[in-house]
């Protein structure tokens, strides 16, 4: 475990020793070189995203409709005809914001996962909301995605205060070579995400199974919520997940990306969405600095594999 975590502040000399990638290398030595800036309209705008996906053969979430100008926005409940459950994002979003998850409907009510009723009227105005810009990157237009409703494994049921949790794994040159799991807790409002509150917890690369966890970047050993041992957590498939993060890579032609992935009770891990600049905290919940093991892909790995052999290498080669 890093020393520095157990205090409040450390040296730039001790995050240094510690391996630890910075903001601004990581913007300037990392994403600037390998992450060409023609290439972030694919994991910036979540509809290119999913069709890019489906023609890569990476499974995500279905595209239930999209709505794309205001007056669209009425058609909402005659696009969700037939689907009980469903999500409503935008497609330049970021950080979770503007995702609304609905569980069930009918008629002009909508139940969210925690009780809370909705009307459709404010299930309008979200969309409008969205479309304005209020939730995306720079206030941009933007335009509202309905997908189908991840039906998430029961293998986290205790893990995680009503939200989704999701594995984050951070992919380099087409090697996934650090992950974390990030799971929603009642300070997050049931989002995975650890500015807001939510429990990271570091997976080993080759296993899935927990390294040490943190909220607010303090380590913890139970869910805050929940109770549960954070300690036991093993996720299954990971193989598969690994190779998502993996196949990524020729997807969108990103050096350095981060591949956010879920775990469906029927389908199996579904690729929910990908980040060209994934933050750092990563490096907290692990307990380990990414700068040390960038030289050592940079050095050591084998180049022109495909997808399989490099999880492959990754599964049975050195860390």
């Amino acid at each position: 475990m890093f020393q520095w975590l157990s205090k409040y502040f450390a040296s730039p000399s001790e995050l240094f020793e510690a391996g630890v990638l910075g903001m601004n290398s990581r913007n300037f030595k990392v994403i600037a070189a390998y992450n060409k800036r023609r290439l972030y309209p694919l994991v910036d705008d979540k509809a290119q995203t999913k069709e890019l996906a489906q023609k890569f053969g990476i499974n995500t979430p279905r595209l239930i409709g999209k709505i794309e100008f205001q007056h669209e926005a009425a058609n909402v409940i005659k696009i969700v005809r037939g689907w009980s459950s469903f999500v409503i994002k935008p497609a330049h979003g970021s950080g979770g914001k503007g995702v609304l998850v609905i569980k069930s409907h009918e008629g002009k009510k909508f139940i969210t996962p925690s009780g809370r009723i909705l009307t459709y009227r404010e299930i309008y105005q979200h969309i409008s909301n969205t479309l304005s810009g209020l939730y995306s990157l720079g206030g941009q237009y933007d335009t509202a995605l309905i997908e189908e409703m991840v039906n998430f494994s029961h293998i986290f049921d205790n893990y995680s205060f009503q939200g989704v949790p999701d594995v984050r794994i951070i992919v380099y040159r087409g090697y996934p070579i650090m992950a974390m799991t990030r799971l929603a807790t009642a300070a997050s409002g049931g989002r995975a995400n650890l500015h807001q509150g939510a429990v990271g917890v570091g997976l080993d690369i080759k296993t899935g199974k927990t390294l040490k966890a943190v909220m607010r970047n303090k380590p913890i050993t139970h869910h805050p919520d929940t109770g549960a041992d954070l300690s036991k957590i093993e996720v299954p498939y990971w193989r598969e997940h690994l190779t998502i993060g993996a196949k990524a890579y020729e997807m969108t032609g990103l050096g350095y990306l981060g591949a956010d992935i879920v775990l469906d009770a029927e389908k199996g891990p579904m690729m929910l969405e990908l980040n060209a600049r994934p933050g750092l905290a990563v490096q907290i919940a692990n307990g380990l600095g990414l700068r040390k093991l960038l030289k050592r892909v940079d050095k050591y790995y084998p180049k022109r594999l495909s997808p399989e052999e490099r999880v492959d290498f990754i599964l049975n080669g050195k860390k």
